[in-house]
């Protein structure tokens, strides 16, 4: 079986109970935690192979991270132990019309401080098929992003597809410099995918007749940035996910797919959702669609794969989206009723 790789930093996540705020919080619950982990462990939910790169600290913190990826059957086999601290981001639960908030402590962790020629990315990629990174992991610093360089152009060196969620992350770095870094790296990126607002963060392509604070949305205009972002580097896929936000807790949640090739575009079903915890749908739904067109799946089943598992990882509590393929099919063919499976 072909194998996925994703690369990217997993941290410790640290929020207070249920809804309270940080400043109420006199304790925090650790669970580890990453973009592209979680892309990691949504696949072997899925039945596939999947390789996590990264580097991580030799202590007790470093192995239990890596414990909490192999639990899943994520391979670990290719983390460097290594640095001396653990990335750790706080996450403030939001409510009504509260926004969640996440504060990063991941300056100097293990992975910050990756350097090129710190991986062999042609072993790596040995037997490989996709490769997933995310545009949180060069805006960690510059010589993450030199790695990252170095990684996307071993990957198309040995034909392995390679997928990009731009997640602009604007406690990281500017947007100035994210789209000078994710410029260049979009060259070797044969799917790229974002959110609503990605696109205009990092390419400066915004979306006509849509306001992301009102959470008014359109299909039309999201389809005009699709097709400006191929054009402009040379994408097989471009997606979005499309989420309008009614309260911190309630939300429309649905996608699009632009197939550059036969230029058509293919919109998943939209879902209400009542949210438990937000963080990592869009890793969810990244995974979804790796899935989706690595399986040789129409566009359209593609696309409404990636939104069915996305929908249900606002269900689950951390940022692990822990479903299986016919707990999304059953979703994606229309059994949304959450009615007791007995």
């Amino acid at each position: 079986m072909k194998k996925y790789v994703t690369f990217g930093e997993i941290m410790m996540r640290l929020n207070p109970e249920g809804y309270l705020r940080f400043v109420q919080a006199d304790r925090f619950t650790a669970t580890y935690a990453g973009a592209e982990a979680s892309v990691a462990v949504s696949l072997c939910n899925y039945g596939k192979e999947a390789t996590f790169v990264t580097s991580l600290p030799n202590n007790e913190i470093g192995q239990s991270a890596i414990n909490s990826l192999r639990r899943y059957g994520v391979d670990t086999s290719e983390i460097r132990r290594e640095g001396n601290r653990i990335g750790i981001y706080f996450l403030e639960k939001g409510a009504s019309q509260r926004p969640s908030k996440v504060i990063y402590d991941r300056a100097f962790s293990a992975f910050a401080e990756a350097k090129p020629g710190s991986f062999d990315w042609k072993e790596i990629f040995k037997d490989a098929c996709w490769f997933h990174f995310t545009g949180i992991t060069p805006a960690l610093s510059d010589s993450v992003a030199a790695l990252t360089l170095e990684a996307v152009k071993a990957a198309k060196e040995m034909g392995v597809t390679v997928s990009c969620d731009l997640n602009y992350r604007s406690k990281l770095w500017s947007r100035e410099k994210a789209r000078e870094v994710m410029s260049e790296l979009a060259k070797y990126v044969d799917v790229c995918i974002g959110n609503e607002e990605d696109a205009n963060d990092v390419f400066g392509i915004k979306a006509a007749d849509t306001d992301v604070i009102s959470g008014t949305l359109s299909e039309a205009g999201y389809r005009q940035v699709a097709e400006e972002m191929a054009a402009k580097f040379g994408f097989s896929y471009v997606a979005f996910t499309l989420r309008e936000s009614i309260s911190a807790n309630d939300n429309n949640w649905s996608a699009l797919l632009y197939d550059c090739k036969s230029k058509t575009c293919h919109f998943g079903k939209k879902y209400p959702v009542h949210i438990v915890d937000r963080v990592g749908g869009g890793d969810s739904f990244a995974a979804g669609l790796i899935y989706g067109i690595s399986t040789g799946m129409e566009a359209q089943d593609a696309i409404e794969f990636a939104v069915a598992a996305s929908c249900l990882k606002h269900s689950i509590e951390g940022d692990f989206n822990l479903v299986t393929v016919n707990e999304v099919n059953a979703l994606a063919g229309g059994n949304a009723s959450g009615r007791v499976v007995r």
